[in-house]
């Protein structure tokens, strides 16, 4: 009989609005309605265009950002409850709770390691701030052990605690960041495109260290990346974003050999093959017209302006994120039976 599998993270209907000043309405619809769960101790991808929401929806799980309103469940717990009325709206003021505890158990890698570290601190005092705060050692020396534990899983040396992170290169930056966020022995991390400012060495690098200390201290991640092939390498699951909506959600095999939507189909086209002769035979779908603006996205389905099967309906009703084929869902009219 197979083991049944421990939903972690669950979001339903998750917004996130960016107010802007001198400007009527919701402003910035950076995160639109996405629902998905993520299971105890696997890896979701999440790719998609720049600026379609990746990022923000990352930071709103963690309520880094603030939701607009949706609900965020942690382990049975939800974190965060503001339901949606009829009207799409909000309804009340929302629930949420003390997230000091949750900081322990929910961390980030960040995208860009030299901007997300602090230049006056030395590496020890940036890894050392969540274990002070967190009152995770007794003492000095359970301190420095832990820093210097810390520092050897991610290949950093122990005399590099004393060292400030412009005295590194960015792949050394980046595995102190990594160093960071395990300081409080975490249970998620949503890895913010942990390796897209990195050389391509050092990209395999990262991925196989995170990968193995998933193995080794049963880490789930959402990973966030533009490179398909590498979300494809370490996902359990890829999950397609577009103008801030989730368009398709399945396993990672099957959404690479089977895409369903439009989009998620466009996005594979334009994958590079290491193969002449297969690069000539296929077929890059090439998509026209520019992305849509977040502040005035068009009404129905979001991905209907660039759409080349589009109809009337796509123009005037939003699809629904639902189950198309067993563990792969999207939200398209032209599935509908």
């Amino acid at each position: 009989m197979a083991k049944e599998e421990k939903i972690l993270l669950e979001i339903n209907n998750l917004r996130k609005y960016f107010p802007v000043k001198g400007i009527k309405g919701p402003g910035v619809q950076a995160v639109q309605d996405v629902s998905f769960f993520i299971n105890k101790g696997e890896t979701l991808g999440l790719v998609g265009e720049s600026g379609c929401g990746k990022t923000t929806l990352g930071r709103t799980i963690l309520r880094l950002y603030e939701p607009t309103g949706g609900k965020i469940t942690y382990d049975g717990t939800p974190i965060y409850d503001n339901p949606l009325g009829p009207d799409g709206k909000p309804v009340g003021k929302p629930s949420a709770v003390n997230m000091l505890p949750y900081r322990r158990k929910m961390q980030i890698i960040f995208q860009d390691p030299s901007a997300s570290l602090d230049p006056r601190m030395t590496v020890g005092e940036i890894i050392g701030e969540a274990i002070d705060i967190h009152k995770l050692a007794q003492g000095k020396a359970e301190r420095a052990d832990r820093i210097k534990e810390l520092l050897r899983r991610v290949g950093l040396n122990t005399e590099h605690a004393n060292r400030y992170p412009h005295e590194f290169s960015g792949g050394q930056q980046q595995r102190v960041g990594i160093a960071r966020a395990l300081a409080v022995k975490p249970e998620f991390i949503v890895c913010d495109e942990p390796i897209s400012a990195l050389d391509v060495s050092i990209q395999s690098q990262v991925v196989n260290m995170l990968e193995d200390m998933q193995q080794e201290l049963g880490l789930t991640y959402l990973f966030i990346a533009h490179d398909l092939s590498v979300v494809r390498h370490i996902s359990n699951r890829i999950g397609v974003m577009y103008l801030g909506s989730l368009v398709e959600l399945g396993e990672s095999y099957e959404l690479n050999r089977h895409p369903i939507h439009p989009y998620t189909q466009t996005l594979l086209s334009a994958v590079p093959v290491p193969d002449p002769q297969v690069s000539r035979t296929r077929q890059r779908i090439v998509l026209q017209g520019d992305i849509p603006s977040p502040m005035n996205p068009p009404s129905g389905c979001r991905f209907h302006t660039r759409c080349p099967y589009a109809t009337d309906k796509c123009k005037q009703e939003t699809p629904q994120f639902k189950e198309h084929e067993p563990g792969h869902w999207a939200a398209c009219h032209l599935l509908e039976k």
